[in-house]
């Protein structure tokens, strides 16, 4: 799948004002990473917006919403959300802040989670 490259453009002049964010294709569509983490994402006419797992299933109750699938599998970190929902700049902007915020909480990439051993 392609993604809208307008819808793109607005992306990245939001995230502009967030620091550091890279750009990656994968899966046929443009990801943002911010910190390691893929953030958010335009696929075909969607934003794909990183969540927490524990907020997923509220932001699927809201207008425009919907879960994201790869292939056969939901990705249940990820939620899309329709062009009608982010038609305004404002709108845009805050599915990009709650994705930035979720991924400000995670540890950077390359640091090892280590669990506490039980003896």
């Amino acid at each position: 799948m392609s993604y809208d490259g307008r819808l793109a453009a607005r992306v990245r002049s939001i995230l502009a004002a967030h620091g550091a964010v890279e750009e990656r294709r994968m899966m046929g569509a443009l990801c943002f990473m911010a910190g390691g983490h893929m953030c958010c994402g335009v696929t075909g006419a969607s934003l794909m917006v990183r969540v927490d797992r524990k907020a997923y299933a509220q932001t699927l109750t809201e207008s425009g919403v919907k879960p994201m699938q790869i292939g056969k599998r939901r990705a249940t970190g990820f939620v899309l959300v329709e062009a009608d929902a982010i038609c305004s700049d404002a709108a845009l902007a805050d599915w990009i802040a709650r994705a930035m915020r979720f991924v400000s909480t995670l540890p950077p990439k390359g640091q090892v989670r280590r669990s506490r051993s039980t003896k």
